[in-house]
């Protein structure tokens, strides 16, 4: 059974706990002492508000599901521990700088740096892009106007660019560009449109290259007790974790 660190206590958090089926959640982390008690309490486990009393816990890897504040301040702790980390708020890595000196810090530990599918799918196939660069490359994103603030009577186009671009003028909806950059090994096109007429977030990915077209939609279910995380998102480090200890690993 693999033990586990929950860095972040709110929905996914929960969400882990409920679903925990082989997994055991030994130690929580939260800055806020009622939330870390609450799911301590859920999962059977300890709470901390220290974060060096959390790691001194017998875990072996730490799971982020906090933010990305959260991922720059104790990712490379994490990995220096010895353990691997299992990263949610992966917008954290947008920041180039960051980004390689966590993996500088990883690659010296000997430890992995695990990043879940999280708000999509198709994203081990899209690795391929690493040996065959996609010639077309494109993320078309469409939210509730209301999730981002803005009023709108009709599908309208609010954003159309690079990933890094886009990130800096929206940066908490950045997660699944992140992603997909990190899988293929190249910036993606984006398209972020907002419609009124929907009520779920919808990922869109275009890819062509040598290796033939990819089209993948994918509508989000937002998670039943809160709508501004994806079901899918929270199920996906679920299945992560599961497979570290599968003997058969299907994907790429």
């Amino acid at each position: 059974m693999i033990k586990i660190g929950l860095l972040g206590c709110g929905n996914v958090g929960r969400i882990i706990a409920a679903h925990a089926g082989g997994i055991r959640v030994v130690a929580v982390f939260d800055i806020i002492p009622g939330r870390a008690e609450d799911l301590a309490e859920l999962c059977h486990a300890r709470a901390y508000t220290d974060f060096d009393l959390f790691m001194q816990e017998d875990f072996s890897i730490v799971v982020e599901a906090a933010s990305v504040d959260a991922v720059k301040l104790y990712g490379e702790a994490v990995l220096r521990s010895g353990r691997d980390i299992a990263i949610l708020s992966v917008g954290a890595l947008a920041d180039e700088e960051f980004c390689e000196r966590l993996i500088d810090v990883a690659r010296e530990a000997g430890q992995k740096i695990r990043i879940p599918s999280g708000a999509i799918i198709g994203l081990d196939n899209l690795k391929i892009g690493q040996i065959s660069p996609p010639e077309k490359f494109l993320l078309r994103t469409t939210k509730p106007p209301a999730s981002l603030g803005i009023v709108a009577r009709e599908r309208t186009e609010i954003f159309k660019g690079l990933a890094h671009d886009c990130i800096k003028l929206y940066p908490k909806n950045i997660n699944v560009a992140v992603a997909l950059g990190l899988a293929a090994g190249r910036d993606a096109d984006v398209e972020l449109w907002v419609d009124p007429g929907i009520e779920r977030n919808i990922h869109e990915i275009f890819a062509e290259g040598d290796f033939g077209d990819i089209y993948i939609r994918v509508r989000n279910t937002p998670s039943p007790d809160n709508p501004a995380t994806s079901y899918m998102a929270a199920l996906s480090i679920l299945t992560l974790l599961k497979n570290l200890e599968n003997p058969l690993v299907v994907g790429t």
